[in-house]
Order: C-alpha cells, then sequence, then structure tokens
C-alpha cells in the first residue's frame, strides 16, 4: 500500500463521514482516525514506504494525547453528567470561551442559550471554528477550561 491508497482511503472516510477505519493485511496493518494531528499522520504515512510497521504508530499517538485532557477535566465533569446533557467537541483543537481576550465570555453557567447561539470558540489548525448550540437550554456546567486542549468527543459543556 502506498500513500496514494491511504490518501484515497482519507478522502473516502471524509466522503462518507467516518470517523475510524482499520485495515489488516499480511504484514501490514494501517488504523485512521479522524481528529489525529495532521502533522503525526502527515510523518507517519511519509515513513510508510521505507518502514511499514510505522503505520499503526497514529492510532497509539491519539490515544496517548487523550488521557491528559480527561485527566484535568475529571474531577469536574462527574457531578455535572447528572445536569443535563453533554455538548460535546466537534474536533480537536484548542478549546475558547471568549471571542478575543479581553473580551466577555461566550456563556457562563446559568446562562440561557438558544439553537444556532455561538458558545465558544474552537481553534484547529490556525483557524478559528464557532462552536453553535444545537438545542436551547441553560448553561450547567463548562467543563473545559479557557486553553484547554479538547478531544473530538470530549464533553465541554452540560446543558439542560
Amino acid at each position: 500500500m502506498d500513500f496514494k491508497d491511504i490518501k484515497r482511503i482519507v478522502e473516502l472516510m471524509d466522503q462518507h463521514e467516518l470517523s475510524d477505519f482499520e485495515l489488516e493485511r499480511e504484514n501490514f496493518a494501517l488504523k485512521l482516525k479522524k481528529g489525529m494531528n495532521e502533522e503525526v499522520l502527515k510523518t507517519a504515512l511519509a515513513s510508510l514506504p521505507a518502514a511499514p510497521a510505522a503505520a499503526p504508530a497514529p492510532a497509539q499517538l491519539a490515544p496517548a494525547a487523550a488521557p491528559a485532557p480527561a485527566a484535568a477535566g475529571a474531577a469536574p465533569s462527574e457531578a455535572p453528567a447528572q445536569e443535563g446533557e453533554a455538548i460535546n467537541s466537534p474536533m480537536v483543537g484548542t478549546f475558547y470561551i471568549k471571542p478575543a481576550p479581553d473580551a466577555d465570555v461566550f456563556v457562563e453557567v446559568g446562562s440561557a442559550v438558544s439553537e444556532g447561539q455561538t458558545i465558544c470558540i474552537i481553534e484547529a489548525m490556525k483557524v478559528m471554528n464557532e462552536i453553535k448550540a444545537e438545542k436551547s437550554g441553560t448553561i450547567s456546567a463548562i467543563v473545559a477550561n479557557e486553553g484547554d486542549s479538547v478531544q473530538f468527543g470530549d464533553p465541554i459543556f452540560y446543558i439542560k
């Protein structure tokens, strides 16, 4: 399997909105997971023709990065779980609760939000992505802290 084949698999994952992909062949295994740091993936793919055994490395790197944010937010996320529905991060990136360092926060605990309202920003690859509420309600907890790295699927708010 060469770089073009792997690139085509990634394109197919995007087309079909897949977040995980595994392929095993004799003496070869490939695991892809969306949300992985693009630079890590490029580095791993660049080394693929020279060392096919390096292909599984990206899958091992992604879980290693996940425990750090979970450990940082583990205590706060336990209690709020009973106080509403989780709003999860739709991507990997850096969490910001304010549109600018000197600006007011988008929301705080107790804020009433309406569907489509911007509740935070997640910076991914130098792009600021506004995250909007998927439903109306009241923010019951803010799990992520300003500047935290968040992973795809991490709870960042709870809403009730």
